[in-house]
């Protein structure tokens, strides 16, 4: 098995999450090396308030011994998020989901070292005009309290 062949660089940009985070498990658990790019482009539907709420109110989970220690942690980046989208849908526990796992790799944007590759699109996941919107991993993150790094090195 050819490692350049088994990699997959997956383009984000006007895709549903969870529709794309599905594609990807299967691809993550067939063996495949996933790169997604621009995951700040993706979307969630629905309507803008009700998204917004349902992420702040995961937030309010907290534990009783020490929250600072002994979580639960929950990501508030936009790759964080996708990436712990994708861990629901893998066997995380068994060996084969955690190497599956292993394997995935999300970036806002596009990196450097993938530029110059061709990016698949998938067809079924993009995101078709409803009447109740939707809202885009960015805008969730920057909700919830994420900062991304170019403002807080810049300012």
């Amino acid at each position: 098995m050819n490692s350049i062949n088994r990699e997959i660089v997956v383009d984000a940009e006007n895709a549903v999450v969870g529709r794309l985070a599905s594609k990807v498990a299967k691809l993550l658990l067939e063996g495949y090396r996933v790169y997604i790019v621009n995951i700040d482009k993706a979307v969630i539907t629905g309507k803008r308030k009700r998204v917004l709420e349902d992420f702040t109110r995961r937030l309010w989970i907290k534990s009783n011994v020490n929250p600072r220690r002994h979580g639960p942690f929950k990501p508030r980046s936009p790759e964080g998020i996708f990436r712990r989208v994708v861990r629901g849908m893998l066997p995380r526990r068994k060996p084969r989901g955690k190497s599956a796992y292993k394997r995935l790799r999300v970036y806002r944007g596009v990196p450097a070292s993938l530029s110059g590759r061709d990016f698949i699109v998938f067809d079924d996941v993009l995101y078709r005009e409803n009447p109740y919107g939707s809202v885009t991993l960015y805008e969730i993150a920057k909700s919830i309290g994420w900062i991304p790094i170019e403002e807080r090195v810049g300012g």
